[in-house]
């Protein structure tokens, strides 16, 4: 069994206007005030591509022979409502996300690219891509499709990744509605499916979700 949960946002904190802001809980408002507080450049972007989508990818290629000695091989990429295709406005993306029968690791690394060359030249908003925690969303939406490409390589494997929820972390800077504990619950679930359970999905808690 394998659970990948190394993350970063992507961002820093403005402080100031974080002690001001009042987080509820709903998606909606998440992202409103995560768009106040959070402050993105392009270092911190590629460094969060290469540790949420990157490193998830390396640490799977690197354990899949060992787990190709289990009766029982699980993969568990801890993932984000974020990286859901609806908070991607940018149409493309949304292309290359969604044509689960062509895309392939090289069409994801090409997509993650572009992301980088748009953020380098200040172009994100003029070329769709997310406003806030723009590279945390689409580092999480490519790890999500990483995890379909491989649950399709390894159809033994039972390989899917799940939302948690919004937890206190200090990744969320504490103002997570559920705790360490009570998020851990879910992705803990999916490790212990039964053989022959769904496999290259998306979870968010213990329901389904769309990706």
């Amino acid at each position: 069994m394998q659970v990948n949960n190394a993350a970063i946002r992507g961002t820093t904190i403005d402080s100031d206007a974080s002690a001001a802001s009042k987080i509820t809980g709903t998606e909606d408002d998440l992202q409103n005030v995560w768009k106040k507080v959070s402050i993105q450049n392009y270092e911190l972007a590629e460094e969060c591509l290469n540790t949420n989508c990157c490193g998830a990818k390396r640490t799977a290629e690197a354990l899949i022979p060992l787990l190709q000695l289990s009766d029982s091989p699980r993969i568990v990429n801890v993932s984000s409502f974020l990286s859901m295709l609806k908070n991607i406005p940018n149409e493309w993306a949304k292309g290359v996300f969604s044509d689960v029968d062509t895309f392939t690791e090289e069409r994801i690394d090409e997509l993650l690219s572009v992301f980088l060359k748009d953020f380098k030249e200040d172009s994100l908003e003029t070329k769709g891509w997310p406003a806030s925690l723009s590279a945390y969303a689409l580092s999480k939406a490519a790890m999500n499709a990483h995890t379909r490409i491989v649950a399709k390589k390894h159809p033994n494997f039972c390989i899917n990744c799940i939302c948690p929820g919004f937890v206190k972390t200090d990744m969320s800077n504490n103002t997570g509605t559920l705790s360490v504990d009570e998020a851990a619950v879910y992705p803990v679930k999916l490790a212990l499916l039964p053989d022959g359970g769904p496999s290259g999905l998306f979870f968010i808690l213990d329901k389904l979700s769309c990706f």
